[in-house]
């Protein structure tokens, strides 16, 4: 969308997240991510907004749940009762970005803990269905280590 402040960078996937509550999730993703609203409209049938959001680097769009026309039929994670999709997120502080998303409301999956691959990583889903995951790199590492560390990880198991 080429809108005044709301344009994504060029050559970027931007999440485009259909939920039931649009204005209830921009005013969570404030809370839980700090978002600034770059564009917020109400749609044309008065049910609900579009807007897109700035999260960190990332611009991200929210729209309400329809199925108003047959060729854009749009359903939210909590209509289909599950997500296809996991947002990750970078930050430099897990355990308190973390904090502040549970906090808000989400739901939480896994805490943030150390894991083999060099992150300290946790998931969280929101209040309309979508899954976060959150992490900080901790050391950085070859993809053979990464492979060596998965093997040793899965023994056990």
């Amino acid at each position: 969308m080429a809108i005044a402040g709301g344009r994504p960078d060029e050559r970027r996937i931007t999440p485009h997240l259909i939920v039931r509550g649009s204005a209830e999730a921009v005013e969570f993703y404030q809370r839980a991510f700090g978002a600034v609203v770059l564009y917020r409209s109400p749609m044309p049938d008065g049910k609900g907004v579009h807007a897109q959001l700035r999260i960190c680097d990332s611009v991200l769009m929210i729209t309400e749940e329809s199925t108003a026309h047959p060729q854009m039929t749009m359903r939210s994670p909590r209509t289909f009762g599950g997500s296809t999709t996991i947002l990750e997120l970078y930050v430099d502080d897990v355990d308190a970005a973390y904090e502040r998303l549970v906090a808000a409301g989400a739901r939480p999956i896994l805490p943030p803990t150390d894991t083999f691959f060099g992150d300290r990583y946790g998931q969280a889903e929101d209040p309309f269905g979508h899954v976060w995951a959150l992490a900080t790199v901790r050391e950085v590492l070859t993809p053979e280590e990464v492979a060596a560390r998965m093997a040793q990880a899965h023994e056990g198991g």
